[in-house]
């Protein structure tokens, strides 16, 4: 049975050469001893290792280009520790490092996958929008959306976050023109656990001392999930007004939290 061939843009792989275990050792004294030729040699010598544990991740998802450069930096890495003395093949010692590497990049580079109810229950959520929109000329609010569907408030948000595709945790979240606030920030540490105890009880201690039309304000936009827009339609003032609101309860809830 003919086997998978591997198809990578602007290499032949036909052409490859494929080193004897002798012309190894000889590559591998002389790269010990100094010789950088002798590394590019071995590379080369040892590029159809990396097609063959290619065909173990032939995915229509995967672009089999990017992970023979991946497959490659594995290789590097294993020429560069492998050592003589240790009585292997290289392959012995490479193919782990050359498939950890792949695992890896395919691992940090795909997509959170989110559960079919919860997509379905988002395109459930726009279509629903669109037809308010259609029939009334305004943008129907989380709590018009949650009555026509059942669900609840909370289930809105969620379900259209869910679509969204996932944010560094560099992404700046917050500047007031001094120092921004990273979402790496707002990641809690399971090992500061009294930390983030000392943490919630100043934040609730805060809530209690801020204005209603403020503490109001903070749950439906960071607990409900509604957007400044929305809230401003509940409220009957505008959009800015919210805004400045929202600014201010947070700086209100910083100053007492410290």
């Amino acid at each position: 049975m003919a086997k998978y061939k591997v198809d990578i843009t602007g290499i032949n792989t036909s052409d490859i050469k494929v080193l004897s275990n002798e012309e190894m050792v000889s590559l591998f004294v002389r790269y010990q001893n100094g010789d950088i030729t002798a590394k590019e040699e071995l590379v080369s010598g040892n590029l159809k290792l990396v097609l063959s544990i290619l065909r173990s991740f032939n995915r229509s998802d995967i672009n089999l280009d990017d992970l023979f450069q991946v497959g490659v930096i594995g290789l590097i890495k294993a020429i560069d520790n492998f050592d003589l003395s240790y009585g292997l093949k290289l392959s012995t010692y490479a193919v782990p490092l050359i498939i950890g590497e792949i695992k890896r990049y395919i691992r940090d580079n795909t997509a959170i996958r989110v559960s079919r109810s919860i997509k379905d229950l988002a395109y459930q959520i726009i279509k629903f929008k669109d037809e308010y929109m259609a029939e009334h000329g305004v943008e129907a609010n989380s709590n018009i959306i949650a009555e026509a569907l059942g669900i609840e408030e909370y289930q809105v948000a969620f379900a259209l976050d869910a679509l969204k595709d996932p944010a560094s945790i560099f992404e700046p979240i917050y500047n007031d023109g001094g120092d921004t606030i990273y979402l790496f920030d707002q990641i809690a540490d399971i090992k500061e656990k009294n930390s983030d105890k000392d943490m919630l009880i100043s934040l609730r201690r805060a809530l209690l001392k801020i204005k209603e039309r403020e503490k109001s304000i903070l749950l439906e936009r960071f607990i409900v999930g509604k957007t400044q827009m929305e809230i401003a339609e509940a409220l009957g003032i505008s959009q800015a007004q919210v805004s400045r609101l929202e600014k201010s309860a947070i700086e209100n809830v910083r100053k007492l939290i410290k």
